[in-house]
């Protein structure tokens, strides 16, 4: 993070999103305090159901869907309530594994509901990382630092190819701007 600010990124990004990693969020608000959270839900879910046994696994991870599909910030609140009371009483780690992140996992109902399938997960990012990590871990051993780097570089540049683009970027003039959104809607204001 202070090598993005050193690099020349001043303004504060207005969202991040990442997993459970805590050095990310530690270093992210000595950076850049302003920039809101949003936890990966993929990472979240897997984390959740770790803590369950197999035979309800498929079952609660439906529920699971249901609060970060939902059409309105009420309507996950509302699922998510029912998660936590479902579960709290027999599966208690996976509740409170929910509950401890309710702020942060819903925080992309305060942007453009056209960007959400890019800020609720991070694994766009990752599935090109692990790629790289494969590659550059089977011949660690075999080249140089300069010609590791450049075939990461490489695999990177052809894994771009199949990037998914940010549905309606124009609305992040929207966001910078600071004009609200609710629900993934412009906030309309009530003239006096």
């Amino acid at each position: 993070m202070v090598d993005l600010k050193r690099r020349g990124l001043q303004t504060a990004p207005e969202l991040a999103i990442g997993d459970g990693s805590l050095g990310f969020w530690k270093a992210l608000s000595k950076a850049y305090d302003s920039t809101r959270w949003q936890r990966c839900w993929v990472h979240k879910t897997a984390n959740i159901l770790n803590k369950l046994p197999k035979s309800i696994q498929a079952k609660t991870k439906n529920k699971l869907h249901q609060i970060w599909m939902a059409e309105s910030k009420d309507e996950a609140d509302k699922n998510f309530n029912a998660f936590i009371e479902t579960y709290s009483a027999k599966y208690p780690k996976a509740a409170d594994c929910l509950e401890k992140d309710r702020d942060v996992l819903l925080s992309f109902y305060d942007f453009p509901a056209e960007h959400w399938r890019h800020i609720r997960t991070t694994n766009p990012i990752e599935s090109t990382f692990s790629t790289v990590r494969l590659r550059t871990a089977k011949v660690r051993g075999c080249f140089s630092s300069l010609t590791v780097l450049t075939m990461a570089f490489q695999l990177c540049r052809s894994a771009q190819k199949r990037w998914i683009k940010l549905h309606r970027p124009e609305r992040l003039g929207e966001v910078i701007r600071g004009i609200k959104f609710v629900d993934g809607i412009i906030e309309k204001r009530i003239a006096a």
